[in-house]
């Protein structure tokens, strides 16, 4: 329940005094449920961006004395899921103290060591650089946003002047400066020249603003966000027009996602010439406005002007020169288009990093293009992993608000080249990157999975995503997609509806591979059934669907996902679900072990022909997989009993004790068996492995 009844035009309005009655007088517990209000709306700030503090009085345990600690956002939190564990706590006094032993803005980085001697919660997480911007002012709760609204009042040409226009008095401005000790110094200085104010614009970077309570704070950011957004609002209007109109004329959504999907893997190739990227495609409303209109020229290669938003949408996007209507469908000459504008986005950031580097800048990062921008289509974004590229994405949406609004203000102005490559190539920044925990095997990659409603289809899907893939999971059945797909985290999993049987539905699934994470890197086809019959009684329908279904299938989807293979230019693996009774001769299994054996040599034929583009391909043979299993839902079950003469029930034990090793094969074992020939054995193409628990008579050689 909504508490209050105040609307505010342009920002939502969630405070809820019923939780906020449940936290009492826990001044952090209040903290943190403004931050995680504030950051749910990426309007108000951006993931990852802004930070939230408060001050509280605690017992120092050394002394029993009471002191003021401050509570902040850590180093490389987000405060839309901000939690206690993400939080530093700091002696405020301390911190202050640190004034007496700064050296100027040559001493910033050692400053950020210094935080740590002032820490009062042992349990904290790093501060971050911003920590000293909240420290040295007096104010018990204090929000540093990054709304689209204040920094379009920040990056507008004469953002002082503006500021004036729209708070009178009541709001201070400073100028651009990269966060740091000093900045926090100009803060604290603004303040005392300008005493009763109730925030502080920052030059081309964002807001300030503060309360005695936790609501309060929250109020006061509010308010001043929705006096700047209307101010803009009402700009707009005056002009009659944003981005100069509009140039181009977007192609319906159908069509635009379609061309989408036909490109996304051959951009995703080109922006993968150093390390593999995951990407993501965004054609909303406010995209297609700036990226149709007359000014994306002009306004796209003066960056961002927020140091959040260029750290993770790079310096500029690329603006591809193709025509809206432009053929995607003969990749080869596209990709002719297509590269000589990679190789001058190339050479353009090698020219950025030669005249800005200093002489202890870190080595020169990727210079392939994060943002890829296609007037009439969308906007493209490409990076490490599918959050990072949906993040990205986002900023650069915050990035589009910004220039919207500083220009029906004034006019854009992005930051100097310098201080963004300062910002960018910062060591502290670099350090960070360091700290970055390991990848996992499989990160950067994408999997698309056959059957992966439940069973063996599942453990696979489980198993690549739990080593670091995206996964596709397909099945004919959605309501255990569904199902299946919720068990994954944000930004891991998706699904798409595949009859194997049918060309249009697997060029359907790949297509959806292709708009959610940029391409395809691993095909598992573990689509199946069993039907267990005598030669005689093996009608034609039965032959049919095992052809059609693990033959045929495994022939489309191999086509199809070789043909975005090579797009990519990256390598591959197929990776096909067999069985022990393609090797095996045994009863009442003609049409089975047929389609198995079919599957088995087409894999070998595959392998041979598919070298050349790095794509392996490869099997695995389950064999007596009960538990867990969908295809031992039905009659196979009770055609395999009637075939080895016992009962259903007996049919568990009867595998696990006829392997030479007594063991019951579970679906994880086989989702194991796929991890090995994708994650470890990256030379083996051709081959089969048994995950049977050793039958002798199915020995490969």
């Amino acid at each position: 329940m909504i508490a209050h009844t105040k609307n505010f035009k342009y920002v939502d309005y969630l405070w809820d005094d019923e939780k906020a009655a449940a936290l009492g007088d826990d001044q952090v517990g209040l903290f943190l449920y403004r931050s995680n209000i504030l950051g749910a709306d990426l309007r108000i700030t951006n993931y990852g961006g802004g930070n939230t503090s408060c001050k509280t009085i605690e017992k120092d345990p050394l002394t029993n004395e009471d002191v003021e600690v401050m509570w902040i956002k850590g180093s490389g939190g987000d405060i839309g899921t901000l939690t206690k564990a993400g939080i530093a706590g700091l002696y405020t006094e301390r911190l202050r103290n640190l004034k007496n032993v700064y050296g100027g803005l040559e001493d910033e980085d050692r400053m950020v060591g210094l935080f740590n001697h002032c820490i009062y919660d042992l349990d904290s997480r790093a501060p971050s650089i911003d920590t000293p911007l909240h420290g040295l002012l007096p104010f018990k709760h204090i929000d540093h946003l990054h709304p689209d609204a204040l920094i379009a009042v920040a990056a507008a040409k004469d953002s002082e002047k503006v500021t004036k226009e729209i708070w009178g008095d009541t709001m201070g401005w400073v100028p651009w400066q990269r966060p740091g000790f000093d900045l926090g110094l100009q803060l604290e200085k603004c303040l005392n020249d300008n005493p009763g104010i109730r925030g502080i614009v920052l030059g081309s970077h964002g807001l300030f603003t503060w309360g005695d309570t936790s609501y309060d704070c929250y109020m006061n950011s509010l308010e001043v966000i929705e006096m700047a957004s209307e101010f803009i609002e009402k700009k707009i209007k005056e002009n009659g027009s944003v981005f100069g109109g509009q140039k181009v004329t977007s192609l319906p959504e159908k069509e635009r996602k379609e061309k989408a999907a036909q490109l996304m893997p051959l951009l995703r190739g080109l922006c993968s010439s150093e390390a593999r990227m995951i990407g993501h495609f965004n054609d909303s409303d406010v995209v297609l406005e700036y990226i149709n209109s007359n000014d994306l020229e002009r306004l796209a290669p003066m960056g961002t002007s927020c140091p959040d938003h260029f750290l993770r949408t790079k310096i500029q996007p690329l603006v591809l020169d193709l025509d809206v209507n432009e053929d995607t469908y003969d990749s080869d000459a596209l990709l002719k288009k297509l590269e000589p504008a990679f190789e001058k986005y190339r050479e353009e950031y090698k020219e950025y990093y030669e005249n800005c580097k200093r002489p202890n800048s870190p080595a020169m990062r990727d210079p392939n293009p994060v943002i890829i921008i296609y007037p009439g289509v969308g906007m493209f974004s490409f990076a490490k992993n599918k959050q990072t590229t949906r993040v990205a994405n986002e900023f650069y949406v915050n990035a589009i608000n910004v220039m919207r609004g500083a220009e029906a203000i004034t006019e854009y102005t992005s930051l100097p080249r310098q201080e963004a490559f300062d910002i960018e190539y910062w060591l502290l920044e670099e350090a960070k990157l360091q700290r970055m925990p390991k990848e996992k095997p499989l990160s950067r990659k994408v999997a698309l999975v056959t059957g992966a409603g439940g069973g063996i289809g599942k453990a696979i899907a489980d198993k690549l995503a739990q080593e670091g893939a995206n996964v596709i999971l397909s099945d004919i059945a959605e309501d255990r997609l569904q199902e299946a797909v919720e068990t994954y985290p944000r930004d891991v999993a998706s699904y798409a509806v595949c009859d194997v049987t049918k060309t249009e539905s697997i060029e359907d699934a790949y297509k959806k591979a292709c708009l959610e994470f940029g391409g395809i890197d691993i095909v598992i086809h573990s689509a199946g059934l069993a039907i267990s019959k005598p030669l005689t009684e093996t009608t034609e329908k039965d032959w049919d669907l095992l052809q059609n279904v693990l033959v045929k299938g495994q022939f489309e989807l191999a086509k199809q996902g070789v043909a975005i293979m090579r797009q990519q230019g990256l390598g591959g693996d197929i990776i096909n679900i067999a069985s022990k009774n393609g090797l095996v001769s045994g009863p009442n299994n003609v049409g089975y072990g047929t389609a198995k054996a079919a599957q088995q040599h087409m894999s070998r034929l595959l392998a041979a022909e598919l070298a050349s583009d790095k794509i392996r391909v490869n099997v695995v043979n389950p064999d007596g997989v009960i538990v867990g299993s969908k295809i031992w839902e039905g009659e196979w079950a009770e055609g395999r009993a009637k075939a080895y003469g016992i009962t259903v029930d007996e049919l568990p034990a009867h595998y696990a004790k006829r392997n030479l090793l007594n063991e019951i094969i579970y679906p994880e074992d086989i989702a194991n068996g796929v991890f090995a020939l994708v994650g470890i054995l990256d030379k083996s193409t051709g081959n089969i492995i048994n995950v049977d628990g050793g039958m002798a008579n199915a020995f490969v050689r």
